[in-house]
């Protein structure tokens, strides 16, 4: 199976979990993620992600100087991110549930 066609099914789903957790900026955002084990995550996979999410009013940003070079955008979930989240959280898991039972049957 390919493992790169699930991650696009779940990368929005994925980049809300970590600005859940904290704001973060681009990179940031793709180190954890792939800290996380999602390995196959790509840079510019996530930026366009990011720019998406943030186009569709689900995230805030903010720029912080950096003393590294030049300075940082960094996202954040807002309302409506959060909404997202919540919701797409209870949809991968009712998925996932049935995912799981159909492959245990398949097993017996």
């Amino acid at each position: 199976m390919d493992g790169s066609q699930l991650l696009k099914g779940v990368l929005d789903l994925a980049v809300l979990a970590v600005l859940n957790e904290r704001d973060g900026y681009g990179y940031d955002v793709v180190r954890r993620l792939r800290e996380a084990g999602l390995d196959e995550v790509g840079d510019a996979s996530v930026y366009g992600t990011l720019r998406r999410l943030f186009k569709a009013g689900a995230l805030t940003s903010y720029v912080v100087a950096s003393d590294e070079g030049p300075h940082r955008k960094y996202y954040g979930l807002n309302e409506v991110g959060r909404d997202m989240y919540a919701t797409s959280t209870k949809t991968w898991t009712a998925f996932s549930d049935t995912m799981a039972s159909l492959l245990k049957e398949g097993q017996s």
